[in-house]
């Protein structure tokens, strides 16, 4: 609603996933039933250790689950989305969208920049 404080009356931004790192590995993830930790450091192009600690974050917060196993001999992880994951993505995304259409709103009252007693400004010539 306008003018309500930001989480208020309208979706709020998840913290847990509103880092630009941890965004990128929830919605690679989000298109995908499972991934090798190397598709979703390449996929999100971050280092190792970056992503690390962003599945760490993702995981504490019981939004991933981190599975290791090997292959051959060879030790491998794979990261998923939990359901609370998937909500919590979905639930961003609507958050993020509120924030857009309430700025393009507002942004569409202030076009035409007002002068005294709210009569436009003369366009300089």
């Amino acid at each position: 609603m306008k003018g309500d404080p930001p989480g208020r009356g309208r979706a709020a931004l998840d913290e847990a996933i509103h880092h630009p790192t941890r965004l990128a590995v929830v919605a690679f993830l989000s298109a995908c039933d499972e991934a090798d930790f190397a598709a979703v450091r390449d996929g999100c192009q971050v280092s190792d250790s970056v992503l690390s600690k962003a599945s760490s974050a993702l995981e504490a917060a019981g939004y991933l689950n981190v599975r290791k196993g090997h292959v051959g001999k060879r030790p491998r992880t794979w990261l998923s989305l939990t359901s609370a994951g998937q909500q919590a993505l979905a639930g961003h995304i609507a958050a993020l969208q509120d924030i857009v259409a309430t700025a393009r709103s507002a942004g569409g009252d202030a076009r035409e920049p007002a002068g005294p007693a709210g009569h436009p400004v003369p366009s300089p010539e």
